[in-house]
């Protein structure tokens, strides 16, 4: 592969070189949403930066299994492994069947992605569909001496597990800490110590979803279920686990746990963590009343929006920041992504126009442009940096296109590359359009800019000025260039 990859791995807590486990093939598992609810903008982020990590990889020439799984089963109302499960209460309140809210869900999240121009996962499997293995793996955990059985619920056992290994070791907290900031929590009293974690967990009488056992009839716990499929569709050790900051605990260290016990190692080369989306400095929740579904992003109707905004300005908002750093979600910051995306756009339609001559001499910031590119995109998958370098060569092309004179042919075959390759492939982004509606209106437009040039060229300049002025008005602005108008809006 021609470029070198560097990724943040977690576990190491340092940026390391990706080499994969089989050369020219890459393994990646990204947990994916608890379908129980709209897809928000807490499914938003992963779901674009991973999507770009793949995408990178696919263009170096990778071959990518992309597996991504949906929780529907075992997800419990508190990382304490106690209350009911998500989906469980959600069939109960809308008196519907459990997989009737899961298909539901998992139908409007698949519509969000593919609005966000997502590419489908190569595997996309369920918990409720690997119960068996599930099963499996908790007698395994059983079998080693790192969990026990009480009233039908099977719970891993930290202390026993802490012995032979460090629990902790992923997301940096330590067992003497846990166990002075745990305090005894209701419902829990089957647990020998508070931090530890259900593998089973028994239905109560009015619990939905349930499967026989050996202990009993019940259902997973949340933490198995990544352990389980991720071994199935990429083998007991692969190359990259990712998903947000917010799973690293409990989550993914229960994870780490579970696959030390059956697999004598941590089977994860590198664990991959995107950072998450705050509004207004605050954490996303229902209860501050800043919870936004990307519905209502798409809409514009939540009141902490001004206005519609396209799942292209969504995608762009996101990539403006890396994807392990903060990033606060506000109208005003949609706003100022929707005026970038526009911008990085109107640099392709000037590109277009722009003609060549072969006597003409490359410009030097084109000619390490690409290189630059690739090598922020590379560098633990920098989308701020890229984009940086991609709107100095906008820049360039602005100035071109203002000089009315030609450029080298090679000049524009790297610029026409780079937003075939990085703008539309890599990032996945494209121009903010209503595919039915966009022919007519630039049809318009062009058919009133028709009358404005005929305008200028009888040197009527008050019909000119007012020709410009109404469109302004509606939100198209004109320029006039050695080419010819042009227009936006």
């Amino acid at each position: 592969m021609p470029h070198k990859i560097f990724i943040y791995n977690t576990l190491a807590r340092k940026k390391e070189q990706f080499e994969p486990l089989v050369p020219g093939h890459v393994g990646l598992y990204v947990c994916g949403p608890t379908v129980y609810g709209d897809p928000h903008l807490g499914h938003a982020r992963p779901g674009v930066v991973y999507d770009v990590f793949v995408r990178l990889l696919k263009d170096l020439g990778y071959k990518v299994r992309y597996v991504r799984n949906i929780t529907d089963v075992g997800h419990l109302e508190s990382d304490a492994d106690e209350g009911e499960d998500k989906i469980a209460k959600k069939a109960r309140l809308e008196k519907l069947e459990p997989m009737e809210i899961v298909q539901h869900y998992t139908i409007r999240y698949h519509k969000a992605m593919e609005q966000l121009n997502t590419l489908p996962p190569s595997i996309e499997p369920r918990a409720s569909g690997h119960i068996t293995e599930q099963i499996a793996m908790v007698q395994q955990i059983l079998d080693a001496g790192v969990a026990y059985e009480v009233n039908g619920s099977v719970y891993f056992d930290i202390d026993a597990y802490n012995k032979k290994h460090n629990y902790g070791v992923l997301s940096g907290r330590i067992l003497e800490d846990l166990q002075v900031q745990t305090r005894d929590l209701e419902g829990s009293e089957d647990k020998r110590s508070p931090y530890d974690f259900a593998l089973w967990k028994k239905a109560d009488p009015e619990h939905i979803m349930r499967w026989p056992s050996p202990w009993g009839e019940g259902f997973p716990g949340w933490h198995l279920e990544c352990s389980v499929m991720s071994s199935k569709y990429l083998g007991e050790v692969f190359d990259i686990h990712g998903g947000g900051m917010d799973l690293l605990f409990p989550h993914h260290e229960c994870e780490l746990a579970q696959n030390t016990v059956t697999r004598g190692k941590d089977s994860i080369r590198y664990w991959m963590h995107n950072n998450l989306i705050t509004i207004n400095g605050q954490k996303m929740g229902k209860s501050l009343g800043n919870f936004i579904t990307l519905e209502e992003v798409f809409s514009g109707n939540h009141k902490l929006l001004s206005q519609a905004f396209h799942p292209m300005t969504v995608r762009f908002f996101i990539l403006q920041a890396h994807y392990r750093g903060p990033l606060d979600f506000s109208d005003q910051a949609l706003v100022a992504a929707g005026t970038g995306l526009k911008r990085l756009f109107r640099g392709y339609d000037q590109l277009q126009k722009i003609k060549t001559d072969a006597k003409a001499l490359p410009a030097e910031l084109m000619e390490k442009a690409e290189q630059r590119i690739y090598k922020a995109l590379c560098d633990d998958l920098n989308t701020p940096i890229a984009l940086a370098e991609l709107f100095q060569v906008v820049s360039w092309i602005h100035t071109a296109a203002q000089s009315g004179k030609a450029i080298a042919p090679v000049d524009k075959e790297t610029a026409t590359r780079l937003y075939e390759r990085v703008v539309h492939g890599i990032l996945g982004l494209q121009e903010e359009t209503d595919q039915n509606q966009m022919p007519v209106v630039e049809g318009l437009v062009d058919m009133v800019l028709d009358f404005r040039t005929r305008a200028r060229e009888e040197k009527d300049w008050s019909t000119s000025d007012f020709i410009r002025d109404k469109l302004s008005h509606l939100g198209i602005e004109i320029k006039d260039t050695p080419q010819g108008t042009e227009w936006e809006m």
